[in-house]
């Protein structure tokens, strides 16, 4: 079971949008200057962000690429769909038919396994990793200068 790079660029790539998206709309080759990502492959990238509705395009001088939502609305798990990967612990893709043409003894296993891994993607939003990136005004560093004499 791998995340492909299709998957790792996108998740990437929309990080990076909502880390600067409050500065209006971000341009691709911002993006893959500050993450190194070809611009060929953004470009891939964001049409079929932008055919889930993640994203929107913004036309004219100043475009580039905006949310289509809150980041708080958008999670890992539709990033990765909209990039059109998959993470699948089975051998069969899920179809059950591992073992002459019957589920194999450990089919249930890595279906819950998958299971349990959609539901984590699904549970960390934009905003949720936003958060992490960001330090709060409570965790900033205090640098005090002690006098000695």
């Amino acid at each position: 079971m791998k995340l492909t790079t299709k998957g790792r660029f996108a998740v990437t790539a929309m990080i990076d949008l909502a880390m600067h998206a409050q500065n209006g709309a971000v341009k691709l080759n911002a993006i893959s200057e500050r993450q190194h990502i070809s611009l060929c492959y953004l470009e891939q990238l964001f049409s079929k962000l932008r055919r889930a509705h993640l994203v929107e395009s913004v036309r004219g001088p100043g475009g580039g690429y905006i949310l289509a939502a809150e980041a708080s609305e958008i999670n890992v798990a539709q990033i990765i769909a909209a990039a059109e990967d998959t993470l699948d612990a089975t051998q069969c893709k899920s179809r059950a038919n591992c073992h002459e043409g019957a589920p194999c003894l450990t089919h249930d296993l890595w279906e819950n396994l998958n299971k349990t891994i959609n539901d984590y993607l699904s549970s960390v939003t934009l905003q949720s990793i936003l958060n992490q990136q960001r330090p709060s005004e409570t965790t900033k560093h205090i640098v005090t200068f002690t006098h000695i004499d």
